[in-house]
């Protein structure tokens, strides 16, 4: 069947509670960038994918009926020509807690976790990240606030411009399920909205981040 849904947005524009609530919709499994932390096999694919290999997206996203957060988003343009009938959202946040939340969470974890953390695999997802987003999207410039603000803002233009409005839903997470169920077309569900992911339970789940410096 291939997606339903694809992520457009940036890491820490709240694809964690967008991944939950899309789940809650019917839309599940969705991969976010947690999948890959779980799954070795997952991860060596992207870091071929991230390496000029080939992407054969039906094996990469196989078993999943949508995606969010980073490294797919980071292919939005290949992963929705490809799969042309998935709906696209693009979560979106305030630029500058954005950025601010980057610099707590997303920054460190990719580039003190690539050297540091205890389990392999999140050592190879934090590299993976970092060659992705940091080095790739932000061109290792992501301590420039403006530029990477910039980024930021170029990017949100470049999806909305090119993805059909009728195919295309950006929505902060803020607003909770009313813009999101009537984009897809489903019911309002009878539960809150959900939230997680905050900076503090980010830094927690891993200990390198957790710990005093």
């Amino acid at each position: 069947m291939g997606l339903k849904i694809i992520g457009a947005g940036f890491g820490r524009t709240g694809t964690q509670s967008l991944q939950r609530a899309i789940e809650m919709l019917g839309f599940g499994p969705c991969h976010h960038m947690y999948e890959l932390r779980r799954d070795p096999r997952l991860t060596a694919i992207w870091q071929a994918i991230a390496d000029g290999g080939p992407a054969d997206w039906d094996t990469v996203f196989d078993g999943y009926d949508s995606t969010v957060d980073w490294p797919a988003s980071a292919y939005w343009r290949e992963i929705t020509a490809h799969f042309p009938r998935a709906k696209v959202i693009l979560s979106v946040r305030d630029p500058s807690k954005w950025y601010d939340s980057m610099l707590e969470t997303i920054v460190p974890s990719a580039t003190l976790g690539a050297e540091v953390d205890p389990d392999p695999n999140g050592r190879a997802g934090s590299a993976l990240i970092r060659k992705v987003a940091l080095e790739g999207i932000f061109q290792g410039r992501i301590t420039d606030r403006d530029f990477a603000l910039q980024r930021f803002e170029d990017h949100r233009k470049a999806v909305i411009a090119g993805i059909p409005p009728k195919r295309l839903l950006a929505m902060n997470v803020r607003e909770g399920w009313g813009p999101l169920c009537a984009f897809l077309g489903v019911s309002v569900p009878d539960q809150p909205f959900p939230n997680g992911n905050s900076v503090s339970e980010f830094r927690a789940r891993k200990s390198y981040l957790s710990k005093p410096s």
